[in-house]
């Protein structure tokens, strides 16, 4: 019987041109890690910075099946190095799964390890608690509920609606559990703010600017739920560009400015770049118009596939196309009952959609899919996509990449392995250096 082990290891050498730290990272990302209680954290009053849960869960359990995880929480990230792979400096998303060949503990000497098939295969790294973590708002909120940092400080990602307007079996996407991970975490009684007011990302952002005296914070990103009517009487482009303007009027360049918001119409979005938005992401989650159908419902009902790509298109002529990287959740393509069956289907699909937008210069990223067990795809694919997809995944993107004389995207930190800090996938570690 194959082991995971060796399911990795066969993986690394058909696959030589792939990073070690990627083929790893891919399956830490699609299936997860277990954490021995010693490798918990005391939450916001320890040295290690903990999970925020800054939109989705990210995990392959629900809060109350998480036991003592739940409690205290694992770190946001890990980073791992070393090893019998040798890997250089790799950050990975933390995605719990207590099932998982993987655990992170103490293997005995202090040391904290990661374990695949009870085998230590690298040193784990923590992150440690930031400074302004430790200070609260005037109103008794932690920056860490307003204003969570991840990719190890290098982005704050402001989730200043925590519930999206698509909502129910007929319209929320398939794969999403946003609208449950608000739910879950009012059940448990902890602070999950609905609406961010702007009074309170500001105080939070100035927080962060006074004790970041290292500057390892780069950009921002605003992001939430899709908007369907109105929030606090505005649509869309107007309640998430008051965030932005609010920000760039108080530190006039000390981020860059990132939206992830829908494919808005060509007013909308110039609404965005006047307000002092640099950066775009009007995802389109999946290439393919059958399973953009299926998985998207809400936004084939109200959108449509090929007008979203239109108004992708139109934005480019806005922000530049440099400036426009949509994502897509790498994965789902295979996701059954309505996915490709096979790897190579898969990749054909998804390299078309990449060669649609990189063809014109737009750079797509992807965020490695994680089947959360709430929602629909995940409960009917718990093991997610085969390790197999996602490691072509990064061989079929590179090379679309260079064949369209494109480099690495901006607002994502350094490229290549040993250096990236993006950490729910591994696209920028696939990438050369700069």
């Amino acid at each position: 019987m194959q082991t995971r082990t060796d399911l990795v290891e066969d993986l690394m050498g058909r696959f030589p041109h792939i990073p070690r730290e990627a083929v790893l990272k891919e399956d830490l990302l699609r299936g997860g890690m277990a954490f021995d209680d010693s490798a918990l954290t005391d939450n916001e009053n320890g040295e290690v910075k903990p999970k925020s849960y800054f939109i989705f869960s990210f995990d392959h359990r629900t809060l109350p099946e998480l036991g003592t995880a739940a409690l205290r929480r694992p770190p946001e990230e890990i980073v791992l190095t070393g090893g019998p792979y040798e890997l250089r400096r790799t950050v990975v998303s933390v995605r719990v799964n207590p099932d998982s060949p993987y655990r992170v503990k103490d293997g005995g000497d202090g040391v904290l390890r990661l374990y695949l098939d009870d085998r230590p295969i690298a040193d784990v790294g923590l992150p440690p608690m930031p400074e302004y973590y430790r200070h609260t708002l005037a109103g008794g909120k932690s920056v860490m509920e307003v204003a969570p940092t991840i990719q190890w400080g290098y982005l704050i990602y402001l989730t200043v609606f925590r519930v999206c307007q698509y909502f129910g079996a007929k319209e929320e996407c398939q794969y999403c559990d946003i609208n449950h991970n608000w739910r879950q975490h009012k059940a448990a009684g902890r602070p999950y703010t609905g609406v961010k007011p702007v009074d309170e990302v500001l105080e939070a952002m100035e927080i962060i600017d006074r004790y970041d005296t290292a500057g390892a914070s780069r950009a921002y990103t605003l992001t939430g739920g899709s908007i369907t009517s109105k929030v606090d009487g505005l649509a869309e482009a107007d309640f998430y560009g008051r965030y932005a303007k609010a920000i760039e009027e108080r530190f006039p360049g000390r981020w860059i400015g990132k939206v992830v918001a829908q494919a808005l119409p060509k007013a909308d979005v110039q609404r965005f770049h006047d307000y002092g938005i640099r950066i775009y992401h009007p995802n389109y989650e999946v290439w393919d118009k059958r399973l953009f159908e299926l998985h998207c419902p809400g936004k084939e009902r109200y959108v449509g596939r090929e007008e979203w790509h239109r108004r992708i298109l139109d934005s480019a002529e806005i922000f530049g196309p440099r400036n426009v990287i949509p994502n897509f959740v790498a994965g789902i393509e295979m996701a059954e009952p309505f996915g490709f069956r096979t790897v190579d289907e898969a990749i054909e699909s998804t390299t078309e959609g990449l060669q649609f937008f990189m063809s014109r210069g737009i750079t797509p990223r992807f965020t490695t899919w994680c089947p959360e067990p709430t929602t629909p795809l995940g409960r009917t694919n718990p093991q997610g996509a085969p390790l197999e997809y996602h490691i072509r995944l990064l061989e079929a993107y590179r090379a679309t990449m260079e064949a369209n004389g494109l480099t690495s995207p901006p607002g994502y930190g350094p490229p290549g392995a040993g250096n990236a800090v993006f950490s729910v996938s591994s696209f920028m570690d696939t990438l050369p250096p700069n």
